[in-house]
């Protein structure tokens, strides 16, 4: 069971989902101030805005809140914001990346790193992991979209690369370039998903044991409660007895 596609499951079966649904809200309304800023705001006219829109209402962001957020854009205020990509190791080797999106590189850095170092990791240089990982379109989707041959079958002719599907739900991926363009056939044939968005898919993975995985998890869960991150990924692999264990 790769880690990439259940990081999001764990945190439901936790009850963490609710906890940091203010955060959440506040994080993708960053995004969708900064893709308005650097772009057009008309989603229509801006992908990047689009997908961001887009991800913001599969997470029940309400629309006055998006609106809201791309009102700023054009306040002004988003100008500072920068995006930063931190690379570094987790407990027992794992890859992880961290991005972010800060008005004071300083004040990040420092974070992460001291994050890090707290919760037995080490931050590494740019590059120093983002080779065991490429750039994807990522699309998920429940259980109930269907069962693993109907979903192949949409993802195929919409022109997706690759699906991963269990018990849990499916996960799409696709060329980074394509994502807009696949999640829209695939929104025709399955229905709205429950996620889209441009993401960093492994190449290659690191099992965990049960204590890995949860020196990991306070690693991640720390990362991710800093308001000038904004998605952290990693690849570990676990197996099933190890996460009903979570």
């Amino acid at each position: 069971m790769a880690g990439h596609s259940k990081w999001a499951n764990i945190q439901h079966r936790k009850g963490r989902q609710d906890a940091v649904r203010s955060k959440l809200f506040s994080k993708l309304s960053k995004e969708i101030t900064v893709a308005a800023k650097m772009g057009d705001p008309d989603p229509e006219k801006n992908p990047r805005l689009r997908l961001a829109v887009k991800e913001a209402k599969t997470q029940s962001v309400p629309k006055d809140v998006i609106d809201r957020a791309i009102k700023k854009s054009q306040a002004g205020e988003g100008d500072d914001y920068e995006e930063i990509r931190y690379e570094g190791y987790g407990p027992s080797g794992v890859a992880v990346i961290v991005e972010a999106m800060t008005d004071n590189r300083n004040r990040t850095a420092s974070n992460v790193r001291s994050t890090f170092t707290k919760n037995g990791g080490n931050l590494g240089e740019t590059g120093s992991v983002g080779f065991m990982f490429e750039r994807k379109g990522e699309i998920e989707y429940g259980a109930d979209a269907g069962d693993a041959d109907t979903v192949m079958m949409a993802a195929i002719e919409a022109g997706a690369e690759d699906v991963e599907s269990s018990e849990d739900g499916h996960t799409i991926w696709c060329a980074d370039s394509d994502l807009n363009e696949v999640s829209t056939a695939l929104e025709a044939a399955l229905g709205e998903s429950e996620a889209t968005r441009l993401a960093w898919r492994p190449t290659t993975t690191t099992e965990l044991d049960l204590d890995g995985m949860q020196k990991l998890m306070k690693l991640v869960e720390a990362l991710e409660d800093d308001d000038d991150v904004q998605r952290v990924t990693t690849n570990f692999e676990a197996s099933d007895e190890v996460m009903l264990q979570l």
